[in-house]
């Protein structure tokens, strides 16, 4: 059985302190979840909220680490570094470093491999832009991003694997895929899965809508049978409304 999951991605959101108080609402709120609960936060606050969440349902996530293992590379932070705070998830290849950071297909297997290394289960994000979108070349993009950044693991390593689809044209831009648009692409991307790993791995395997998801759309796609929940940006910044996401869970 797949594990359901809601992960909230706070992006480069909230200071330290906001991001406490965010951290302790969810935590006094959330006690028996009805799925798998992670909160993404920035680097400064990992080992903060780490502490206040011990005890509870909740897991955390880094929202990235580097492609390299130590070393003089000033201003990055390890998938070591990140694994010592307590936090469980990484969050890897989301759209905005791949466009801002110009991560490559092959920069984002590397960071795979170590977040892997040191314990960490990876949240993968694929996904196309509008333009991929309107030339119907959506499901290649996703397959060939799949190939080149994770299939060079082996089915051990891959069970450790959760995978976002975010259609990147629909990321803060208020829109959304549509129901049958995220299953179709879900379903695809099951079945590329199962061609590499097989039937079992692919059923096995956790894959989260994000692109826009909020507390009113979230039931409605939420409800398509191969969408196992979903990474929310903007909607996770307010406990209130990603209470309500985790409920239609």
């Amino acid at each position: 059985m797949r594990t359901k999951m809601v992960a909230g991605n706070w992006k480069m959101n909230m200071t330290l302190q906001e991001g406490v108080a965010l951290a302790t609402e969810l935590k006094d709120k959330i006690t028996n979840p009805s799925c798998q609960v992670v909160i993404g936060t920035p680097f400064i606050h990992l080992a903060t909220i780490s502490q206040l969440l011990k005890g509870t349902p909740i897991q955390l996530a880094a929202e990235n680490c580097a492609d390299k293992e130590k070393g003089a590379f000033t201003g990055e932070v390890s998938a070591a570094m990140v694994a010592s705070t307590g936090a469980q998830y990484c969050i890897l290849g989301h759209s905005e470093r791949r466009a801002y950071y110009n991560e490559t297909t092959d920069i984002l297997r590397e960071k795979v491999l170590l977040a892997l290394a040191n314990g960490l289960k990876p949240i993968f994000c694929i996904g196309e832009i509008k333009e991929e979108r309107e030339a119907n070349i959506q499901n290649e993009v996703v397959k060939t991003q799949l190939e080149e950044s994770l299939f060079n693991l082996s089915e051990q390593e891959f069970r450790n694997i959760t995978l976002a689809y975010e259609p990147v044209w629909a990321i803060g831009t208020g829109l959304t895929a549509t129901p049958q648009q995220a299953q179709e692409m879900h379903a695809y991307i099951r079945s590329v899965i199962a061609k590499k790993y097989g039937q079992e791995t692919a059923d096995d395997t956790t894959i989260l809508y994000g692109g826009s998801c909020n507390e009113k759309n979230a039931a409605e796609l939420f409800a398509n049978p191969d969408v196992d929940g979903g990474l929310i940006g903007g909607a996770s910044l307010v406990a209130d409304k990603f209470l309500a996401i985790i409920a239609a869970r």
